[in-house]
């Protein structure tokens, strides 16, 4: 999309710069046939030019189509950022830019779009920052910015900068806490069984010593007795 000079006032309004007498034309090849649109006039209700193999970027002239209620440039391969000239298409009821290579952020002037906003959709792009909020853009399901890896906020799960991070921080800590208890409570939990060990052995040792209390004592004998009688009379094994 180019300028064009023109020499001549015209009655109806066209997109370009009325200060300088420019406006915008468009080259266009239909069944191989070279043809150029010299004028583009301000009274489009509707653009539809998806599914084509249009590139390059989106012009911001475009924001001069004032009466513009439905514009859908879906499943081409346009490129670079939006244009943030769309705010200016106030009476926008259907925004359809899906499915296409656009890049850079949500242009935060997208705030003002209007409430009669109904048809929003930006998915399969490769846009990254925040989704603009408080915003009509907002209302949206998410739906209308997936397949944009790097999106962030509301109404997407997932959040945006120090905020997604700290979350990841948060989550892992929990883990690490718990993992690091599990070890404190072995870890004292081995000192306990190590203790008790020694006390029981100790005590063990000095009840067999002093003969006390008595029942013990004689089954613990009385045990002994057995173990050692037993591998006495065991008979050997000659061949």
């Amino acid at each position: 999309m180019m300028m064009l000079q023109e020499s001549e006032k015209v009655g109806v309004n066209y997109i370009g710069r009325s200060s300088t007498d420019e406006y915008y034309y468009v080259d266009l090849i239909v069944k191989g046939q070279e043809m150029m649109i010299t004028k583009i006039l301000t009274i489009f209700t509707t653009v539809d030019l998806s599914n084509n193999y249009f590139h390059g970027s989106i012009p911001e002239a475009i924001g001069e189509l004032k009466s513009l209620k439905h514009l859908n440039l879906s499943h081409n391969s346009l490129s670079g950022p939006i244009p943030s000239s769309l705010v200016n298409l106030t009476e926008l009821e259907a925004l359809d830019l899906s499915s296409n290579q656009l890049t850079g952020e949500i242009p935060p002037q997208f705030t003002s779009l209007t409430s009669s906003l109904a048809k929003f959709n930006l998915s399969q792009n490769s846009l990254q920052g925040p989704i603009p909020q408080g915003s009509q853009i907002q209302t949206f399901d998410n739906t209308s910015y997936i397949g944009n890896e790097g999106l962030c906020g509301l109404p997407l799960s997932k959040k945006c900068g120090g905020d997604g991070h700290n979350d990841h921080d948060e989550d892992s800590e929990p883990e690490s806490e718990s993992n690091g208890g599990t070890l404190f409570d072995w870890k004292f939990a081995g000192a306990g069984y190590g203790c008790g060990l020694v006390i029981g052995v100790s005590t063990a040792y000095v009840m067999f010593i002093i003969r006390k209390p008595r029942w013990l004592v004689e089954m613990i004998d009385n045990w002994i007795r057995r173990q050692h009688q037993a591998r006495r009379w065991r008979p050997a094994i000659r061949f």
